[in-house]
């Protein structure tokens, strides 16, 4: 179930775009309003529906559980601690609402403190997890390495 924007209730505060774990919620420069760059993409996570404060994602539902001209909205009600999954049906008669808990953390509660971690023991550093990395991240050439020592640039995002 991909999702989509309402353009008349985005009011392009981001979220949706610092949430999505595949990148593909984007703000149009031109309108100020987020979109779906590639909704065969989505992971079906629902990370951007349940962020958005104004209600503006929604999804659009498979037909195994919703047919044709359905619609499906998803609330995250906090206070009751469940995201509500309503299912309205093109006759309109049959509604369905569908309970969830809320098993995520609240929105920056839980920062790691990656500075006070230990780093890796050579025997991890030697194993077979991290065979592939990229060279710019190993430890076994002289330490940590960082942007700039592997001569790349963060790019700008939403939030210059």
């Amino acid at each position: 179930m991909p999702t989509f924007v309402y353009m008349t209730r985005c009011d392009g505060c981001g979220q949706c775009v610092d949430i999505c774990p595949s990148d593909i919620m984007h703000i149009d420069p031109k309108v100020r309003r987020a979109y779906n760059i590639e909704p065969n993409m989505c992971w079906e996570c629902y990370s951007c529906v349940k962020a958005c404060p104004h209600n503006a994602i929604d999804v659009r539902g498979y037909a195994d559980f919703a047919p044709l001209g359905h619609s499906v909205r998803v609330r995250r009600d906090e206070e009751k601690g469940v995201i509500a999954w309503r299912i309205i049906f093109r006759n309109g008669e049959k509604d369905m609402n569908l309970l969830a808990p809320i098993t995520t953390k609240p929105w920056g509660k839980h920062i790691p403190q990656l500075a006070d971690a230990p780093p890796p023991s050579q025997e991890v550093r030697d194993s077979q997890l991290l065979y592939n990395e990229p060279k710019y991240i190993r430890f076994d050439d002289g330490g940590l390495h960082t942007l700039e020592s592997a001569g790349l640039k963060l790019k700008t995002g939403v939030y210059e």
